[in-house]
C-alpha cells in the first residue's frame, strides 16, 4: 500500500491476535463453485419459464399433440415444431418427410406409425392457425436449445472442479453432481458451523416459531430464510437419496406411516441427510466407510 494510514491499519491487524485464515485452494474452488452453480440455477429457471411458454403455444396451435407423445419437451418434438410450428403445417407435410424427421430426431424411437398418428391428429385438430404464434413457438424453442447448450457448458466446468475436490458426500447413493456442488458452494467451510442444525438454519429449513396468545407453533412451517440455493439443492438431493438409498427410503416410509404429509416426511429426511453430509465432510470419510 502507498497510503501510510491504510498500510499501518493492515500491519496492525496482522500483528493483532485476530485468527486469520489463508486463502486456500478449497476456498478458491468454493468461490468458483458458488458463481457457477448460481449461474446455472438462473439459467435453469429461465429455461423452465420458456418451456411453459412452449406448452402454452402448443396448446393454442396443436392441442392434441401432447396426448400423442410422452413429453412435448422431447428433442424429437422440438425438432418437429421447429420445422412445422402448428397443426396446419404438420397436416400438409408429406408423410415420408415427416417420418424421416421424427425417426432421425428421436433416434429410431418414433417411426412411420407415429408420423401417421400425428399427421392424422393434425388434420382433425381444433388448433388455431396463427402465424404470429407459430413464429413465437419457433423462436422460443430456439432459445431453449441455446440455453440447454449453455447449461451443458456450465455443468462441464462444475464437473471439473468437483473432480478435483472429490468430496465425500458424492459417495452417498442418489447424491448428484449438481446438488453436491451447490451444497458445497453454499456451505463453504464446514468448520464455520458448530452443528448440522446451524446448516439447516442457514438454509432456512428450520421450523418457524408462531405465537398468538397461549398458542405456540400452530403452523410450524419452514422459515425459508437464508440461502434459497442451498434449500433447493437439499430438497432435490433428499428426494433422490430417498429413492436410491435404502436407509433413507425406509426412514421416509416410516415417517409417512406415522401419518405425516409427504413434504413433512421429506423435511425429516432432509435433516437426516444434512447430519450425514456434515459428518462425512468433517471426517473426510466416504459413505460406505463411515457406515
Amino acid at each position: 500500500k502507498t497510503d501510510r494510514v491504510d498500510a499501518r491499519t493492515i500491519a496492525t491487524m496482522l500483528l493483532s491476535d485476530v485468527d486469520l485464515k489463508s486463502y486456500t485452494d478449497i476456498a478458491y474452488h468454493n468461490e468458483e463453485l458458488k458463481s457457477l452453480t448460481r449461474y446455472r440455477f438462473d439459467k435453469v429457471q429461465e429455461c423452465a419459464k420458456l418451456k411453459q411458454s412452449v406448452s402454452r403455444l402448443a396448446t393454442i396451435l396443436f392441442p392434441e399433440l401432447e396426448g400423442l407423445v410422452s413429453s412435448i419437451h422431447g428433442t424429437s418434438i422440438y425438432a418437429l415444431l421447429s420445422e412445422y410450428p402448428g397443426a396446419k403445417q404438420i397436416s400438409e407435410v408429406h408423410l415420408t418427410k415427416l417420418t424421416n424427421l421424427l425417426t432421425t430426431a428421436s433416434k429410431g424411437r418414433y417411426g412411420k406409425e407415429k408420423a401417421i398418428q400425428i399427421r392424422e391428429a393434425a388434420r382433425a385438430s381444433i388448433g388455431s392457425v396463427m402465424p404470429a404464434k407459430s413464429l413465437e413457438l419457433k423462436h422460443t424453442i430456439k432459445l431453449i436449445q441455446e440455453l440447454a447448450s449453455e447449461i451443458d457448458e456450465i455443468e462441464d466446468s462444475i464437473q471439473k472442479i468437483i473432480d478435483e475436490l472429490n468430496p465425500p458426500i458424492l459417495s452417498i447413493p442418489g447424491m448428484g453432481i449438481n446438488s453436491a456442488a451447490v451444497i458445497l458452494a453454499e456451505i463453504g467451510d464446514f468448520s464455520n458451523f458448530s452443528s448440522p442444525d446451524k446448516i439447516l438454519a442457514y438454509a432456512g429449513c428450520s421450523p418457524s416459531t408462531y405465537q398468538s396468545g397461549k398458542l405456540t407453533n400452530c403452523y410450524a412451517h419452514m422459515e425459508k430464510r437464508g440461502s434459497r440455493y442451498l434449500r433447493h439443492a437439499l430438497y432435490n438431493a433428499t428426494k433422490y437419496v430417498c429413492y436410491w438409498n435404502p436407509v433413507f427410503a425406509e426412514y421416509l416410509a416410516k415417517k409417512r406411516a406415522e401419518g405425516k404429509h409427504y413434504n413433512v416426511a421429506l423435511s425429516h429426511a432432509m435433516k437426516k441427510l444434512v447430519r450425514l453430509i456434515y459428518a462425512l465432510q468433517k471426517s473426510g470419510k466416504t459413505y460406505l466407510t463411515a457406515a
